[in-house]
Parts: structure tokens; sequence; C-alpha cells
């Protein structure tokens, strides 16, 4: 297990209950870690496999987070938007969340239009000077997959998918 926390570059782990527990790592998170690096131009051509749009001409961090679902056959924000390209489509998808846990969606705000924004999968919570950011691991970050922090207090939802009856 050492070896997946490793190659995660400490992806957060949940759900476990005592230290002798093995670490449970969130599926969604782990598939979405193995792109970490990928850049729209330097892995272009993957990235338009994996996101069925082109990196470079398309804002892509809703097409990213969606691929990933998809990838784990979760239902993406195509189900409950008509365009499921933009990060706030996922405002309607899946169930508001107080506090999220690893693999939930967060929604922030981005550019002065009320339509813009981005979308990433939380991975952990830091608190830096006070402030609580978020850990989140998604597309189109620098142009590229990549971790980066967000103030909490600036998301505007945190989604979750339920995916079993253990989920409620």
């Amino acid at each position: 297990m050492l070896v997946i926390a490793v190659l995660l570059g400490g992806c957060s782990v949940a759900k476990s209950t005592n230290m002798t527990d093995p670490p449970v790592i969130d599926p969604v998170i782990y598939t979405a870690a193995t792109h970490v690096g990928y850049t729209e131009t330097g892995n272009r051509q993957e990235l338009k496999k994996i996101l069925g749009v082109d990196p470079v001409r398309t804002q892509w961090c809703a097409a990213y987070v969606n691929a990933i679902l998809a990838m784990h056959d979760i239902p993406g924000s195509e189900t409950v938007s008509e365009n499921p390209l933009l990060a706030r489509s996922f405002l309607a998808w899946g169930y508001a969340v107080p506090y999220p846990e690893p693999g939930d969606v967060v929604v922030f705000p981005r550019g002065n239009k009320g339509w813009q924004g981005h979308v990433g999968f939380y991975v952990r919570s830091h608190i830096i000077n006070g402030s609580i950011y978020y850990l989140i691991l998604g597309g189109n970050q620098d142009n590229s997959v990549s971790y980066d922090l967000y103030p909490a207090k600036s998301a505007i939802s945190i989604r979750r998918y339920l995916t079993s009856y253990e989920d409620l």
C-alpha cells in the first residue's frame, strides 16, 4: 500500500477507522492521478482521446471531470445539463454536501461572468495561515492535469454522487 501512496504524490486517504486498518484510496482520485502532468500541448492527442474535445481549443476542466467519472461508470454532468463542458453544469449534478470527502466534485467561480467556473476533484484540506484550502485534482489547472490549492470559502458547491445505499 505504501507504493500506491507514493505514486499518488500524497493523495489523501479516507475512511480508515484506525491506524491498523489499510487506507482506502478513492478510486476516482486514483484514476485522475494517473494523468497528473499531462499538458494540453505536450499530451494534446492523449487528452483529446480522454476528453473528447481538443484541450487547446476548449476550456476542459469539466470535460476532464466528466471523462474520469465515465471511466467509473458514473453519469456526468451531461445527464443534468445541456452544457456539460461548463464547470457550473456540476451545480445540478449529484447532491450538495456541506463538507468534502476525497473524490467529491467541487465547483469554484472563475472570471466575472455568472456562467464561468472551475471544477475538480477534492483530495484533502490544508490550513494555511489560519485559512482552509482544498487541494483539488483537476484538468485545465495551468493548462495541465494537476493538483492545486483553492480557498475553501470560495467554493460554490461541493457535490457527491450517490453510488450505493451505503452512502446514505
